[in-house]
């Protein structure tokens, strides 16, 4: 489906690297194995002709295993007042996001999202409504080899205290943004009108969920 943010190519190169990701799962006779590697080659040379080492791709799709299905990131939504809470990705050039990251096996998708936010803002939070659920080729997000789901998390600080986390090095600065304020985005994580939705989640806090 061509939805105006996510290019057809690369979405048909994540669909063929499921297919062989998850045929190479199910312990395939031999020719049907060489068949399935053969379409993984080919989904990496088409997601390499966006510009990237096709060397590096094959390599970071050879190592998925198992039955392919999105990847899981979460994000939290944190309010004072007119503002909300953002860091800086270090990864990114400095450019801000909403904390979060991919969830961790072993925890709820709410337990790592208050894990997240402490680790990266040194704030204590606790996760009270499940805002959205987007599907990260259907938002203005650049491109990325693998799908994805996006789960944002409205989170209420438990005190006003920071406790930094020595040992955090993925994010740096910490701040609190109005709307008409926002910083330079990174946009592989957030998108401004993401933000924007959930400054609307804010004023009207009785909205479902929102989702694709």
């Amino acid at each position: 489906m061509d939805n105006g943010f996510y290019p057809r190519w690369l979405e048909w190169a994540q669909r063929l690297q499921a297919i062989a990701q998850t045929g190479l799962y199910y312990n395939p006779p031999e020719f049907d194995r060489q068949r399935y590697e053969m379409i993984q080659t080919i989904a990496a040379e088409i997601m390499a002709a966006g510009g990237a080492n096709f060397e590096a791709v094959l390599a970071a799709l050879s190592v998925q295993t198992g039955h392919a299905t999105p990847k899981v990131d979460v994000r939290g939504v944190v309010f004072q007042e007119d503002r909300i809470l953002l860091v800086q990705e270090r990864l990114d050039e400095n450019r801000w996001t909403l904390p979060g990251g991919w969830a961790d096996i072993g925890e709820s998708a709410a337990e790592s999202v208050v894990r997240e936010i402490a680790e990266e803002t040194g704030y204590r939070t606790r996760a009270v409504k499940l805002l959205a659920v987007y599907d990260r080729n259907k938002h203005a997000h650049p491109p990325y080899l693998f799908h994805a789901y996006k789960l944002f998390f409205q989170c209420e600080l438990v005190d006003d205290q920071r406790y930094p986390d020595p040992n955090n090095v993925e994010t740096g600065e910490v701040g609190w943004f109005r709307a008409d304020a926002l910083p330079e985005l990174s946009t592989s994580r957030v998108t401004a009108a993401q933000i924007m939705r959930f400054f609307v989640h804010r004023e009207n806090p009785a909205l479902p969920t929102d989702f694709d």
